[in-house]
């Protein structure tokens, strides 16, 4: 996978490029991603990348020049190729603005982006971008949550950070990518099934416990320690479910629930009176 990141700040990846996952990934060949300084296409002295907007208006915008230029030297297919092609379910890149006024990334987005062969991220910065980079450059616009920060550099990394990891052979144990928090299950697989490990099926992560058994008078549960898999998977399911419902309920919402889950649910929800 190659990915492209615009950027007035170039020097900010320097630190969350070279390190982890994301760095075992370019360095097996699995990711190659250039960080590319938008002021390198800007024409005048002073390099400008920003302006005062049309109409008035607290802040600076950053151009449309600059970006357009660096996008036509990365040499990607058409916007509206690249729409069609999503459409059609055979989308190979994607031109993606970061903002706040994005769609939420999610896990899902996080695999679909991993099948790509290319992605570029564009970090806005100040009050936003030219509205024609929404309009005409980029195929989507992602927020990696409902808050403010000053520029997209932040969200790219995690972006970057959370694709990387899912492609394969980047992760020592591919597994484990199977079985995190925000996982969708596969179609194939039944309702509330898995293996002793219990894949969070869109669910919150189960809680995890190593050695020692006993950790200042805080002991792992006893059920983890019997060898019983089944009972273990059932706790796993549980506490999943658990926290799910206790930290995010909305989840709830989107996941495909077994008549045991729902059985436990009721349960939990009663103790909580």
């Amino acid at each position: 996978m190659k990915a492209d990141i615009l950027t007035i700040f170039p020097g900010f990846f320097q630190g969350p490029l070279d390190h982890g996952i994301t760095r075992r990934a370019c360095e097996m060949g699995l990711a190659k991603i250039e960080v590319h300084d938008l002021r390198q296409f800007t024409h005048d002295r002073h390099r400008t990348v920003d302006d005062r907007p049309f109409g008035g208006g607290e802040g600076m915008v950053l151009k449309p020049e600059p970006l357009f230029e660096c996008m036509e030297s990365l040499q990607l297919a058409s916007r509206s190729e690249r729409i069609e092609d999503r459409v059609a379910g055979r989308a190979k890149q994607s031109v993606i603005l970061l903002s706040a006024q994005g769609q939420r990334f999610t896990q899902k987005t996080a695999s679909e982006l991993a099948g790509l062969d290319r992605i570029v991220l564009i970090c806005g910065r100040y009050e936003g971008v030219d509205e024609r980079v929404a309009d005409f450059l980029a195929d989507r616009e992602l927020s990696i949550g409902d808050y403010v920060l000053s520029g997209g550099e932040m969200a790219a990394a995690v972006i970057i950070e959370a694709v990387t990891r899912l492609l394969p052979g980047a992760v020592g144990n591919e597994a484990s990518t199977r079985q995190e928090s925000f996982t969708a299950r596969a179609e194939t697989e039944a309702p509330g099934a898995a293996d002793s490990t219990c894949g969070s099926g869109g669910l919150l992560d189960y809680p995890h416990y190593t050695r020692p058994a006993d950790f200042r008078g805080m002991a792992v549960p006893e059920v983890l320690l019997n060898g019983d898999h089944q009972e273990i998977r059932r706790w796993r399911r549980q506490q999943a479910l658990e926290k799910t419902l206790r930290n995010r309920p909305d989840l709830l919402e989107g996941v495909e629930l077994s008549g045991e889950d729902a059985k436990i649910l009721a349960r939990i929800k009663r103790d909580r009176g």
